[in-house]
């Protein structure tokens, strides 16, 4: 299969599959931002997930090639870069509303992959794919900014929570090119996929059960936690794994940009699982997101 997959780079197949792959990734990146912003906290719903992402990834690494010596530095920044990128969302997410943080986080991921797809990978958009940035980036900060004004839950806090979340987007925008560099980077795709959810994900467990920090799993209902965390796992390879597999058929900017969608489905996720109010003029905005999306697509 990574042969034929490897095949399909640079081709028309191969763009088709990467669109398919990045909207397959928004939708299942707003569910997992849901697991993580709902009912527990966001640091051990974090942890139960990544927790179950080692589980499940330990036997897969004896199932692909081993990787190059020049992969471990790139394994390395990974980890670094990923859990900094978690850090700060759960920060974000600990502070704020889902439908006011997820937005801000979404939107300026984008436009920064975009900005480091031009200077690592080359890439260039046309003046159409940048309107079509615009619209959507248009939609996401509005959906923002309209939350922002109208929400009535954590109030006090989304200040500090609306800072993380810019700090929070500045690392999907660096994690999803330095993700696509290192897929780029090793001959078999799987290999890079199977070692970058196990070590990517061995941080936040040792972070809640080897530190001070433990504290917070007390008191959680065991079984909704366990199972809450194995959902969390499975749409994470499907989430990342998609987009990055993505990055690899096609440009990176582009899928960073589909990807972004997400923010629609979030928004519905938001309304119909986390009771958060969804209106009219957030409802235009959302259409303005995949507008957006729509414009980037076709202007490429």
């Amino acid at each position: 299969m990574s042969d034929w997959l490897v095949s399909l780079e640079g081709t028309e197949a191969g763009q088709q599959a990467a669109l398919m792959l990045a909207l397959t990734a928004a939708l299942l990146h707003a569910v997992f931002g849901a697991l993580q912003k709902g009912r527990h906290d966001p640091w051990v719903s974090r942890a139960a997930i990544d927790g179950w992402l080692v589980v499940l990834s330990f036997p897969l690494l004896f199932l692909v090639p081993w990787p190059e010596p020049h992969m471990w530095p790139i394994f390395a920044g990974v980890m670094v870069i990923h859990f900094t990128y978690k850090l700060l969302q759960a920060m974000a997410y600990t502070r704020g509303a889902y439908t006011v943080v997820y937005p801000v986080v979404r939107g300026t991921g984008p436009l920064f992959t975009v900005i480091g797809a031009w200077l690592i990978f080359g890439e260039s958009f046309t003046g159409v794919q940048w309107l079509g940035l615009g619209v959507l980036l248009a939609g996401i900060f509005g959906l923002a900014v309209y939350n922002f004004i109208f929400l009535e839950a954590a109030r006090e806090t989304l200040g500090p929570a609306l800072a993380y979340a810019l700090a929070t987007g500045f690392f999907v925008a660096l994690y999803t090119t330095y993700d696509a560099y290192g897929i780029r980077a090793t001959a078999d795709p799987f290999t890079f996929l199977a070692w970058f959810f196990f070590l990517s994900a061995l941080d936040f467990p040792a972070l809640l059960f080897l530190t001070p920090m433990r504290h917070r799993v007390s008191g959680f209902p065991l079984r909704p936690l366990v199972l809450r965390g194995l959902a969390g796992a499975l749409v994470a390879y499907g989430s990342f794994g998609a987009v990055m597999m993505a990055t690899r058929l096609d440009k990176v900017g582009e899928a960073a940009v589909l990807r972004e969608t997400s923010t629609v489905f979030a928004a519905v996720i938001g309304w119909l699982i986390l009771r958060e109010t969804v209106g009219p003029r957030r409802i235009a905005l959302m259409v303005l997101i995949a507008a957006g999306a729509v414009i980037v697509e076709v202007g490429g």
